[in-house]
């Protein structure tokens, strides 16, 4: 099952999400706030609500997917059922009605929660498959690569058609209300033919795929039980703790990069969007780069490696320009340098993110050695709500900085003290690097490697055989072909 056109067909599966994260994570505030006319930090307490929703969407979804059975078996029926509800709802929030502002802040919450919960419908069956579509080690690095790649390009096409195509700024750019309701129909329709093509691209699997033990009746305490059973397993605990503080340093990474880029380097708008474009490049270089790193070093230490190399690297251009050894701004230099730091940046950030991503998938197995259970689901959708849920920590973070060093309001680029500015980098440096520290040591910790997974897979298989051998009347299950 590990042929070219089921990673392809897997892959393309996350332009869907991408293109979901990039709407939430970088329009919506504007949008809401600034073209529709609520209060910003109304809009802030509706995300807010929204992911308090998905603390109990997230593993429960991935719960009922492990448990769900039918004919299609466990993932699909939810993947199927989830593509036409997400998308005609991510259409409607980007096209709200004339409300007055309470109403409409009902409207917005509710239509987020809406679809932050069907597409964890579809988010995490989908990305648990990769544990069932292959049990060898290296090749679900390559899966979750095509993954990735397909996320980051399906996220920064629609950033690109959002600003150049949508927003025109002959139309009055981001005020163009016409072109949000277009984007919104555009990410729509992207969004249901990536779910699509992924369910029905892998759908020939199905009988090849895991399927979930006979139900013996619901029991709200035993189901307690194996979910915590299953999340204490030591390698899982320690990815999830590694997975908190690097979201905490991305969260913060990620709402300061506008000040610097505004501010430290003075870059225009125009010069902050085309650095959008070699991301394109850096998704495409961490496809082959990550397999290469975990066939020749193995996941852990390649993980390891890569998230080191670009801690180090990622502060470099600011201790460079404090250091007087960069380039000036308003400079050509300038923007080429950066763009050469910020594309080799994100290539390391998403081949560590594709590793660490399969070293989940290979606990799956480590744990059914203990518990006898898969639960790929559990796994991956307590990631991804770690994940999401400290990123907010990690933009709180950011603000307490700024106010620590009495970052001006309403600023223009130039107008900010030097030394202000020097003192940002002076405390967010140690800050990043302390947060993304105590995530590489955590990470050390994890005990999987090569030949754990194989030992893992070999257990298991006597595990099977004697199984039937003592139950002749039992249908053999379909295992993997790898």
């Amino acid at each position: 099952m590990a042929d070219l056109s089921t990673k392809l067909f897997y892959g393309f599966g996350a332009v869907a999400n991408g293109a979901k994260s990039n709407g939430f994570n970088y329009l919506l505030l504007f949008f809401y706030s600034q073209v529709v006319g609520l209060p910003a930090d109304w809009v802030s307490y509706g995300i807010f609500i929204a992911l308090l929703f998905d603390a109990v969407s997230d593993p429960l979804v991935g719960y009922l997917s492990d448990n769900f059975r039918s004919r299609w078996g466990r993932r699909h029926p939810f993947m199927y059922a989830s593509a036409i509800p997400v998308s005609v709802a991510f259409y409607f929030l980007w096209s709200p009605p004339d409300l007055e502002p309470q109403q409409l802040f009902v409207y917005f919450v509710v239509t987020a929660v809406v679809i932050r919960t069907l597409i964890t419908f579809y988010e995490i069956p989908s990305t648990a498959l990769v544990a069932e579509l292959t049990e060898d080690y290296d090749q679900r690095t390559r899966f979750m690569s095509f993954r990735y790649f397909f996320g980051w390009w399906g996220g920064l096409t629609m950033a690109v058609l959002a600003y150049l195509v949508f927003l025109p700024e002959s139309k009055g750019g981001l005020e163009y209300v016409a072109g949000w309701r277009n984007y919104g129909l555009a990410a729509s329709v992207i969004i249901c033919v990536s779910i699509l093509v992924c369910a029905l691209g892998t759908h020939r699997h199905i009988p090849h795929l895991k399927q979930a033990p006979v139900s013996t009746g619901f029991s709200a305490r035993r189901s307690l039980g194996e979910l915590k059973e299953t999340l204490s397993n030591r390698s899982f605990l320690v990815l999830f703790v590694s997975a908190l503080f690097t979201a905490v340093a991305a969260g913060v990474s990620t709402t300061l990069s506008v000040y610097y880029a505004r501010h430290f380097w003075e870059l225009t708008s125009s010069q902050i969007g085309y650095l959008q474009f070699p991301y394109f490049a850096s998704a495409f270089l961490a496809l082959l780069f990550a397999p290469w790193a975990s066939r020749v070093m193995g996941k852990k230490q390649a993980a390891i490696t890569i998230t080191t190399v670009s801690v180090i690297m990622a502060p470099m251009p600011y201790i460079l320009r404090m250091l007087g050894w960069f380039p000036e701004n308003g400079t050509d230099l300038l923007f080429y340098t950066l763009m050469v730091f910020n594309t080799l940046e994100v290539t390391l950030i998403i081949a560590s993110s594709i590793l660490i991503s399969a070293m989940i998938a290979d606990v799956v197995e480590d744990s059914e050695v203990a518990t006898g259970r898969r639960s790929e689901g559990i796994f991956f959708a307590a990631n991804s709500f770690a994940q999401k849920a400290v990123n907010g920590l990690g933009v709180i973070v950011a603000g307490q900085i700024l106010a620590y060093v009495q970052f001006p309001t309403q600023a223009k680029p130039g107008e900010v003290p030097t030394s202000t500015l020097f003192d940002l980098a002076g405390i967010y440096i140690p800050t990043l690097w302390t947060f993304y520290l105590i995530a590489i040591v955590v990470l050390c910790f994890y005990r999987i490697n090569r030949d754990t997974h194989a030992d893992n897979l070999r257990k298991l298989a006597g595990s099977r055989a004697g199984s039937r051998a003592g139950s002749p009347g039992t249908p053999d299950r379909p295992e993997l072909a790898t």
